[in-house]
């Protein structure tokens, strides 16, 4: 991944965004993808090769703090270094002339897992190999000490599988909600904020510089719940409310509100624990027991491992 960067950490202003025709890098905006809480992405073509591309042009209050960028841009290297087929590749990234960060990543065709979610819940098998995917995502990044601290199910994107099997999760965002953790962005010091109430973890609602790999899996199992049952574990009017069931509220069993194996059931449990001890310790090891599940239930496992 290489790094344009012309100006300096531009100063807070709102960012829209850019009308079609506008050259970023090498890449010309054909038209806007989708909006959200961290910025807007377009879709874009490389002048000279072609290759189409999504660039997110980040919000300029979340990129003000100079050391903070270089930290995402060195978690997004790690990551796209890895080549892990279950995350978006970045290719670039850089500064518009007016001083609005812009991220140049892999264009994918599907639909975010969120969209899937918000037709019906998932079958246990279906549910079970996308959270395959995220785990051996997870396990790639953790390998290379990144943390995604945002979890959810619009960071996940949902692509055809070419033999015509489940469809296959990618994981996006990776690093960008560490750019949240400034007092520029409006956000506080604990990370109260960084990451989305109803997939993060108890301890990161405390403080976000106390969090490790667990936290993330933790989001691994809210999201496994969501696809099981057909919501979160936990549902509140309130940002606030919801952060405190999360640190203290006790999770209704999915086998209660689903029909699933035991071992899931189990496994989500584990997942959901208060305590970051009381969890899988890695993403492997989420892997090895939802593999045991995935055989249990097709009598050979159905999930092919992808290279982490």
């Amino acid at each position: 991944m290489s790094e344009t960067r012309p100006h300096p950490a531009p100063p807070v202003l709102a960012t829209g965004t850019l009308p079609a025709g506008t050259v970023l890098g090498g890449y010309r905006i054909l038209g806007e993808l989708s909006s959200g809480g961290m910025g807007t992405v377009v879709r874009a073509e490389h002048l000279l090769l072609g290759r189409q591309a999504a660039v997110k042009l980040l919000r300029r209050d979340l990129t003000a703090n100079p050391e903070l960028v270089q930290r995402f841009v060195n978690e997004a290297k790690a990551v796209t270094a890895s080549k892990h087929p279950g995350i978006v590749e970045v290719y670039d990234f850089g500064y518009t002339p007016d001083g609005d960060a812009f991220i140049v990543m892999e264009l994918l065709e599907g639909e975010p897992l969120g969209q899937r979610l918000a037709r019906l819940a998932m079958s246990e098998p279906e549910a079970l190999v996308i959270a395959l995917g995220i785990a051996s995502a997870l396990k790639a990044a953790h390998k290379v000490g990144v943390i995604h601290r945002d979890l959810k199910p619009d960071n996940v994107f949902l692509v055809a599988d070419p033999d015509g099997g489940t469809a296959r999760p990618k994981v996006l965002d990776f690093g960008i909600a560490k750019l949240a953790d400034s007092p520029v962005s409006g956000h506080t010091e604990t990370g109260a904020l960084i990451g989305t109430p109803m997939y993060m973890a108890p301890e990161q609602a405390r403080a976000a510089s106390a969090i490790d790999h667990r936290a993330d899996l933790y989001s691994l199992g809210c999201l496994l719940y969501h696809m099981l049952v057909g919501r979160p574990p936990f549902v509140a009017e309130g940002g606030g409310e919801i952060i405190a069931l999360q640190m203290f509220g006790e999770v209704e069993p999915p086998s209660r509100l689903a029909t699933i194996t035991p071992e899931m059931d189990a496994l989500v449990l584990r997942l959901l624990e208060k305590d970051p001890a009381q969890r899988p310790s890695s993403a492997a090891e989420v892997m090895t027991a939802l593999t045991a599940i995935d055989a249990a239930l097709t009598g050979q496992g159905t999930w092919r491992a992808a290279p982490a």
